[in-house]
């Protein structure tokens, strides 16, 4: 067996015969645990945050949407329909029309957009996930956001007081040459069919209707739409499919994934996770100072037999060895009790959700062993320049 390692492994079990050096070991010991239990925690809960927050990207948004590289629509032709029903690596697919409206009931208004989607898209969408009540869309009938149910005070599957969805009609002449009796708005009085619940901006957003009401509304033609969602049959094969949409639909297409049609959101949340963990870092940091001095003291603690090692011929560089795989051992020790106790905590609020935001929502946390090997890590590294700056105190002075 390697002689330091040996000596090291026999000074980690052993204790002090001064009561003070134990207690300065123990409580070293214990910001070790504490200050990695944190950090796992912190990381797990959010990581648990910015899977809850990206939940509604996986209910809106398909695994693949073409949008079009200027403007606001595009046509796709029967043959391009064609030959996308072809493809192996899609499911399915499905077209949409959206744009900015007027809403209007019992004299509440509020700008919201129309989204105008086919059949397909509830195999390409998990939208009937966050239905929160009624059912889905039919010819005559939309689903609001429950942001926007509110604010204008509506109804399930009132007749008697429909929705009024307005559209600026285009044209070419201006409003006195028009006439007075000329029509400034396409209107479409629809009836609530269903709400859905995802989060406040959300809410307030969207307005769901069918494909053909929406072009009839915007004076479109059936070919035009704003976008085209896909949905993968196998994410292996993501980039070749996407390949293959790419050479249908052309090159006036742009063909976006879920993370690139919510680029912004990952940005911040990218950011703000390793900002807590860098913040979380500086705190080990300054707690390494403590484990540097009681490392210290346990070399001097260990000062007789350092010497004694020292007269029997052990070098300097590996009694310095000695201290430095000792010092290794104790963070890294430290570090994965603190580790095991997080990971209790995190199973704990899965199971029991014992941790509540509201009445009925948990607070959201996510066990990844990727945060398990980061804190480690961490600890480590940490650990190993403690030892280093601890065990460099070794020399020839302090052992004559």
């Amino acid at each position: 067996m390697n002689f330091p390692l040996y000596i090291a492994k026999r000074y980690v079990r052993s204790k002090s015969k001064q009561s003070a050096v134990n207690i300065i070991n123990l409580v070293t010991f214990c910001v070790i645990v504490i200050g990695s239990a944190a950090l796992f925690i912190v990381l797990s809960g959010f990581s648990g945050l910015k899977t809850y927050s990206l939940s509604y990207t996986n209910s809106f948004d398909p695994d693949l949407k073409a949008l079009p590289v200027t403007g606001k629509f595009f046509h796709i032709s029967p043959e391009q329909e064609e030959k996308l029903g072809t493809l192996e690596g899609i499911t399915a697919y499905s077209k949409e029309l959206e744009d900015r409206v007027y809403l209007t009931h019992k004299q509440k208004d509020h700008i919201a957009y129309v989204k105008g989607v086919d059949t397909n898209y509830n195999n390409v969408t998990q939208i009937d996930s966050i239905l929160y009540i009624g059912t889905w869309i039919n010819e005559q009938q939309v689903v609001t956001g429950i942001g926007i149910a509110n604010l204008l005070g509506l109804s399930i599957n009132n007749v008697r007081s429909p929705l009024e969805i307005l559209v600026p009609r285009a044209g070419t002449q201006s409003l006195t040459q028009q006439g007075p009796n000329a029509k400034f708005f396409n209107t479409a009085r629809v009836v609530i069919s269903g709400v859905y619940a995802v989060e406040a901006d959300l809410d307030n957003k969207y307005v769901f209707a069918d494909l053909a009401l929406v072009q009839a509304l915007l004076d479109k033609e059936r070919s035009e739409v704003s976008g085209v969602n896909f949905k993968f049959s196998n994410s292996d094969t993501a980039e070749k499919t996407r390949e293959e949409i790419k050479a249908i639909l052309g090159k006036d297409i742009l063909l976006k994934n879920r993370k690139e049609l919510n680029s912004i959101l990952y940005r911040m949340l990218n950011t703000e996770n390793m900002a807590t963990y860098l913040i979380f870092t500086l705190v080990l940091i300054i707690a390494l100072f403590n484990v540097v001095g009681a490392f210290i003291m346990m070399i001097l603690d260990q000062q007789g037999n350092s010497k004694t090692l020292y007269s029997l011929g052990t070098s300097i560089r590996q009694l310095r060895r000695i201290y430095f795989i000792q010092g290794v051992i104790v963070t890294f020790l430290g570090g994965l009790i603190g580790v095991a106790l997080g990971s209790l905590l995190i199973w704990s609020q899965l199971l029991f959700e014992w941790l509540k935001i509201s009445g009925d929502l948990a607070y959201p946390v996510e066990y990844l062993w990727a945060n398990v090997l980061v804190v480690l890590a961490t600890i480590t590294v940490l650990g190993i320049i403690a030892s280093k700056i601890a065990s460099s105190r070794i020399n020839k002075a302090l052992l004559t």
